[in-house]
């Protein structure tokens, strides 16, 4: 059977619930494929396909690669791949973590967007940060229906909120009233008045299907930053689309502003709680020197637990500095 239209579902925080709500909304004769990304940890189970299953009337299945796509079947990314759409074909990747995640939402919503074009329909649901923001862009720069859920609605309104506000919706509406929505919406004649890919998108859907990105031509698309990547420390690309600044490293991992922020923030926390181990451990190692030194050389040994003590002092100090410290803040 032809597909004519392409749904692509992404979901962060309160994303389990959400995707059940809108599964369970959407008829068993529902037209159009839909594919799902829910961000998971590397170590997930992976039973969101059976969560599913159970919810609605349409069968969902965890993606293997290699899948034709069905009109009326549900396809869930598994953790630690990316799902992205070829022409009548899942993929699975191993491509470089975008905004923190693999799966993230934007590598599948830019493949259906350079696949499918104005046939593709993104659908933004609840979460944190902004993952889902440049796909859905690229969904509509194509021509195709960007749909999200009423922030409102959300349980965790940060993802819908940041695709409103810099992307041209089409729909923002309630969980409730998605369904029925988009069961109209596949029937609907598909705008034949479409862009050519962008390079950006071609050379972002190469990184996710882990592509070297520089033969991909990854420097087309920013120009150099003062900041380094998180995850491998190489120089990160700035890359400014209309006002939504995002950040890509030569590596290919690629960071919203916002996920880069709070990137960020765990770097520091991190610094921050080995410092507190590095500064007990020497208090421990001048402790024990001072034990065995106190039957030979007692002001010596003193010497010693008093400069344990001041190292026990700077790590409660620090310690407090990491308890008590307000993370960075973009607002």
């Amino acid at each position: 059977m032809s597909v004519t239209r392409f749904v692509v579902v992404g979901a962060s925080a309160g994303g389990i619930d959400a995707l059940s709500r809108l599964a369970a909304g959407l008829p068993a004769d529902f037209p159009a494929p839909v594919c799902v990304v829910l961000h998971t940890s590397a170590q997930s189970p992976g039973v969101l396909d059976g969560i599913l299953n159970r919810a609605g009337e349409l069968p969902a299945h965890a993606v293997k690669g290699g899948e034709r796509p069905q009109p009326g079947h549900i396809y869930v990314a598994p953790p630690d791949h990316h799902l992205v759409v070829e022409p009548n074909r899942l993929r699975l990747t191993k491509g470089p973590r975008e905004n923190r995640f693999r799966p993230a939402i934007d590598p599948l919503f830019r493949s259906a967007a350079q696949v499918y074009g104005p046939a593709a329909i993104g659908v933004v649901l609840t979460g944190n940060l902004d993952d889902g923001t440049a796909g859905l862009a690229a969904i509509k720069q194509m021509g195709g229906v960007a749909v999200v859920q009423d922030p409102a609605d959300a349980a965790f309104p940060s993802m819908p909120t940041s695709a409103i506000r810099h992307v041209k919706v089409d729909h923002v509406i309630p969980l409730a009233a998605m369904g029925p929505m988009l069961s109209s919406v596949v029937t609907t004649p598909v705008y034949q008045g479409a862009a050519a890919v962008s390079d950006r998108i071609d050379i972002e859907v190469k990184i996710a299907k882990a592509e070297d990105p520089i033969k991909s031509g990854i420097e087309q698309l920013g120009q150099a930053s003062p900041f380094a990547c998180p995850d491998c420390h190489g120089v990160l690309l700035r890359l400014d689309e209309a006002g939504h600044i995002r950040f890509r490293c030569h590596t290919g991992h690629g960071f919203s502003a916002e996920s880069l922020l709070g990137a960020i923030n765990e770097r520091v926390e991190d610094a921050l709680w080995n410092a507190v181990r590095a500064i007990d451990e020497g208090a421990r190692y001048i402790n024990h020197l001072s034990r065995h030194l106190e039957p030979v050389d007692a002001a010596r040994a003193e010497r010693f637990a008093a400069e344990a003590r001041e190292a026990q002092r700077q790590s409660e100090a620090v310690r407090h500095v990491v308890t008590e410290r307000e993370s960075l803040k973009a607002d």
